[in-house]
């Protein structure tokens, strides 16, 4: 029985651990996909893409005096993170017409990561 519940501490020790290191995981995939087009955190502005701090429950195209393309602006398309998993795959099947260039990711892994990651960051460019 001892042994059973020290499985079970250690099973749920060890997916505590893994979950912390999702966000650290996403900030990685960040860096080597996103980081050359957007910023995130405190303190800053757009770059080639818009700034992505309070992503999610925004609507696509909509930071005042970034230079959105028509297909952006003019889209429905309200940021979750089912929409986001969709677009980081493919950009221009969600938003056809987007400027982006971006061949997507296909590491689902990945994928999982950087939402863990982005979703940090709320719109006042507070890490959380």
């Amino acid at each position: 029985m001892r042994i059973l519940m020290l499985v079970f501490i250690f099973s749920f020790l060890a997916q505590g651990i893994a979950r912390a290191q999702d966000a650290a995981a996403g900030e990685v995939v960040f860096s080597k996909q996103c980081k050359d087009c957007h910023h995130i955190g405190e303190g800053i502005s757009d770059k080639r893409g818009p700034v992505l701090n309070g992503l999610f429950g925004r609507k696509a195209g909509s930071i005042p005096g970034y230079d959105y393309s028509d297909a952006n602006r003019n889209s429905t398309v309200i940021w979750d993170e089912k929409t986001l998993r969709e677009y980081v795959r493919d950009p221009h099947a969600v938003i056809p017409g987007t400027r982006k260039r971006f061949i997507g990711l296909t590491d689902e892994q990945n994928i999982e990561d950087l939402i863990t990651y982005l979703k940090q960051f709320d719109a006042f460019e507070k890490q959380r």
